[in-house]
């Protein structure tokens, strides 16, 4: 089965939609130059739509009617809100560590060459502020509010910090066959309800310049489990963190962290381009201004 045929046999992000796309103007673009304009003007065929609308056949998409509409138990709870992270009791509480687990070669070297780039005053891969999206779980704890939206179906989340979109399904589905599924920063999320406990499984990560804390890599076997609970009267999410990796640590690195109801904020647009963000503080080029600054005075 070609690459397309895949992409077109399921939901696809990433590659698969630029594969799509380039499917989906080949059947355009397939004719001379010449009869191009015409063939343009022709009524597009039912296969030609499926494949430009990235449908996945025999998957009902999550905001369909009729899967909206379908029974389903009652969910523990809304997540529906806005919401940040608990940093209370400090800035670095942003970070899934210490304690850290047991890492193997990769994780033991990044932990030496972060101590000391910071003791040399040097940020240590500096990916976000370059515009890598910073991934799950990171972007979790980027000091902006998150935005999560509930249906029956799924819950849809937009962070405050570069509009970074997650999907959790709540339909039912299984997890996208792993020969046709394209990592993405956040991975693929499916959901059940254990009581009044949401558990989210989720896989299929990308790899390229994904970290954990201050620059701690993950493999493409890196997998996550959250639980979580709605607390303090609706107005807490607390999310353990259960998240293995058997090339990087030995055994679970578990965390515990807490967001709090914001009721008065929203998510708005953010971009994020690399000529406005390098030279935000926290990166290599806006440390090198804080510097200067100093110099200066």
């Amino acid at each position: 089965m070609s690459m397309a045929a895949k992409c077109a046999s399921r939901f696809r992000t990433g590659l698969c939609r630029d594969v799509l796309a380039v499917a989906a103007s080949a059947l355009l673009l397939a004719v001379p130059l010449h009869a191009q304009t015409t063939d343009r003007n022709r009524r597009l065929s039912p296969e030609q739509l499926e494949i430009m609308q990235q449908r996945h056949p025999g998957l009902a998409g999550a905001l369909d009617p009729d899967n909206l509409a379908k029974k389903r138990p009652k969910p523990g709870f809304d997540m529906t809100g806005t919401w940040f992270v608990d940093l209370s009791e400090g800035f670095n509480k942003f970070m899934f560590g210490p304690p850290y687990p047991e890492f193997f070669e990769e994780g033991k070297k990044a932990q030496i060459e972060g101590a000391a780039a910071r003791a040399r005053g040097e940020n240590y891969r500096d990916s976000i502020g370059q515009c890598y999206p910073a991934g799950m779980p990171m972007i979790m704890t980027r000091v902006w509010p998150i935005m999560f939206v509930q249906v029956p179906t799924a819950i849809y989340m937009v962070a405050g910090f570069t509009n970074s979109f997650r999907t959790i399904f709540l339909d039912g589905r299984p997890h996208t066959d792993p020969d046709i599924y394209v990592p993405t920063y956040n991975g693929e999320s499916i959901g059940h309800w254990e009581g009044d406990t949401l558990v989210v499984d989720t896989q299929g990560f990308e790899t390229d310049h994904h970290w954990i804390d201050v620059g701690l890599p993950i493999s493409d076997e890196f997998h996550m489990v959250e639980r979580i609970r709605m607390i303090n009267g609706g107005n807490t999410l607390e999310i353990e963190y259960i998240m293995t990796d058997p090339r990087m640590w030995k055994g679970e690195w578990r965390n515990t962290k807490r967001w709090d109801r914001v009721t008065q904020a929203d998510i708005g647009e953010v971009e994020c381009t690399e000529a406005r963000n390098a030279n935000l503080p926290g990166t290599d080029r806006g440390q090198q201004e804080l510097d200067e600054r100093e110099k200066k005075k």
